[in-house]
């Protein structure tokens, strides 16, 4: 049987892979992200409590007892006036001095007697030309808003991957063909957990090492079933894994999108490119149902991106593992075709060129970067043991926020395919043993998870991450989160400077930004919301992003009104581009008027 793909599967991971919620309490610390409301926990009826209560009698003893940004839009917009920021520049300044050296070459022909003068005076003068022209074009391909150039082979790098990129369905099918009965032989073909409640959500900083929670239950021979299932698994890829298909010696970006998340994407993508990236995207649709032609054919495209269709290979392999929501993330990265990638949830985009990412430190020597969520991580101690691992004393850690997540295909494949098994038996097994039921339980867990068991390196941003918004009476209306650069952060902790330890240390600079809650589609973000961005408490315009000071200060540059800047593009030039934007009338106006109100005449730039 095909695995089976839907729209609804399809939805960016992002969704339950942040623990943000709707609003901060005003008393709380700035940092905080709004309260997470836990789903009720199970009823536990009499039935339930004979059956955990002869779990608890008959458990053998484990073996480890458990324990409980941008160049500015026009200062008033009208509909199909809108300035592109990406639009290229072309050399018709060196053209006319070209022309000029020309014309004064032909003069000096003209006066024999005058010829030695008139030479050396010429060749002065073709020097200056050349070197300007040399100089002018330097100039107009350096990007502006990068804070550091990039070195020779990361020029050369970027320049390769117009040369190598092909996406070749053929050799994903080949891996899947190898992969998929792998996954099946290694089923856990036992009862999954025993959910007794959920795992508290609790800042890092505030966690306690000794009191980790343990609210699920097993019984001995159904953890014996999963132990040795996990251990064919990792026997398996150790002595003979499947191979990724890629081309090597590239870097690029992946995504998923498909419907309502086809213009968020459009609008991130805009973002990523006003940096100065030129690093290809694919971005993963679940099926031909998803295909939108203009947007990739045409759009995405012209931004250096495509449209990859997940059915063609997942369906291309007969079998019994069905893909559920959450599990595309893992799949996008194993069908993509670069080496080295940073995976970007639809909604998220980075600050600075994510080229220096790949050939600086920390990726340099561990070629697998993860960032944090707000929560201590809370996996529960059968995870240890179904994995043959020990039972970590005091190494409570901060919890994973897989909007981006940077790895190497080929240095890091048997964490690829490890996590990927912990995701195709997530939902009832992995999801549960690995959060317990905390804030953003999914996929966000098994990288770590994976590259832990195996042993194979990786670094986690240390600098917390932190949740931007607007005041409200109730607190903090947080709509998005920033992430922070992993070289900096690197450079600190090396020095033992750790700020989320209590180090005074100047903060790493800020590299992300997900933008996860709402989703700013320029279709539905003024609709009435749990937070509503664009809007005070009293029903007036208000920009999004305006607290914490300190952080949105540091940004340097007015990013927020950068990425309205794009917000407006795509609501105005793609109004009636998205099938999940037909019937809908006021796309474009209902941005506009909320652009000219905040940026318009008469708003400085923050």
């Amino acid at each position: 049987m095909p695995a089976s793909v839907s729209s609804e599967q399809m939805a960016s991971p992002g969704d339950l892979s942040t623990s943000q919620g709707p609003i901060l309490p005003a008393e709380s610390d700035s940092q905080y992200p709004p309260p997470v409301e836990h789903p009720s926990e199970p009823e536990i009826d009499s039935v339930t409590t004979s059956r955990s209560l002869a779990r608890r009698a008959y458990r053998r003893s484990p073996a480890v007892s458990p324990r409980p940004v941008a160049a500015p839009a026009p200062e008033a917009i009208t509909q199909h006036s809108i300035l592109d920021p990406i639009q290229p520049v072309g050399n018709a300044i060196a053209c006319p001095l070209v022309g000029a050296a020309f014309t004064f070459f032909l003069r000096a022909a003209m006066f024999p007697a005058r010829t030695l003068l008139r030479a050396r005076t010429l060749v002065l003068a073709l020097i200056l030309v050349f070197t300007f022209t040399w100089s002018y074009t330097q100039w107009r391909d350096f990007p502006f808003s990068q804070q550091a150039q990039p070195t020779q082979s990361e020029t050369v790098s970027d320049s390769k991957q117009a040369e190598t990129w092909q996406h070749n369905p053929a050799g994903h099918i080949k891996f899947w063909r190898q992969f998929q009965p792998l996954l099946a032989k290694h089923e856990p073909k036992c009862e999954p957990p025993l959910r007794l409640g959920s795992a508290p959500s609790i800042r890092f900083e505030q966690s306690n090492p000794e009191d980790r929670p343990e609210l699920l239950d097993m019984l001995p021979f159904d953890v014996d079933i999963m132990k040795d299932a996990h251990t064919g698994f990792v026997d398996a890829i150790n002595a003979n894994a499947p191979q990724l298909n890629y081309t090597p010696n590239t870097r690029g970006l992946v995504s998923t999108a498909g419907g309502s998340y086809l213009p968020v994407l459009v609008i991130s993508l805009r973002m990523l490119r006003r940096t100065g990236s030129k690093l290809p995207l694919e971005v993963f649709l679940a099926d031909e149902a998803e295909y939108e032609e203009h947007i990739c054919d045409v759009v995405l495209p012209s931004l250096n991106a495509r449209c990859v269709l997940m059915s063609n290979i997942l369906n291309a392999v007969s079998g019994t593992v069905e893909i559920q929501k959450y599990q595309f993330k893992l799949f996008a990265m194993l069908f993509s075709s670069f080496e080295e990638i940073l995976f970007l949830d639809a909604d998220a985009f980075p600050l600075q060129r994510p080229e220096l990412l790949f050939t600086r430190e920390p990726f340099a020597s561990r070629q697998m970067v993860t960032w944090p969520d707000f929560w201590a991580s809370t996996i529960s101690s059968y995870y240890y043991e179904i994995s043959s691992q020990p039972y970590p004393e005091h190494a409570v850690r901060q919890s994973s926020e897989s909007g981006e997540v940077l790895i190497s295909k080929k240095t890091h494949l048997k964490t690829l395919l490890l996590s990927t098994y912990y995701n195709v038996w997530g939902p009832d097994f992995y999801y549960p043993l690995l959060s317990q039921g905390a804030a953003g339980e999914g996929d966000k867990e098994t990288f770590i998870a994976a590259a832990s068991r195996l042993q194979e390196p990786y670094y986690q941003v240390s600098e917390p991450i932190c949740a931007i918004g607007h005041g409200t009476e109730g607190g903090l209306a947080g709509s998005a989160m920033v992430q922070f650069d992993p070289i900096e952060d690197h450079a600190l902790t090396q020095k033992g400077e750790w700020r989320v330890h209590g180090s005074q240390a100047p903060a790493p600079r800020a590299f992300f930004i997900h933008a996860n809650y709402p989703k700013f589609n320029p279709a539905t973000v003024f609709e009435k919301q749990a937070v509503n961005p664009a809007y005070a408490d009293d029903g007036s315009y208000t920009r999004a992003w305006t607290i914490p000071n300190n952080v949105i200060k540091a940004f340097d540059t007015d990013v927020e009104k950068g990425f309205w800047d794009e917000i407006l593009w795509t609501a105005c030039e793609l109004e009636d581009k998205f099938r999940t934007w037909n019937g809908k009338t006021g796309i474009c106006m209902g941005v506009k008027n909320y652009w000219n109100a905040m940026f318009g005449i008469g708003h400085a730039a923050r």
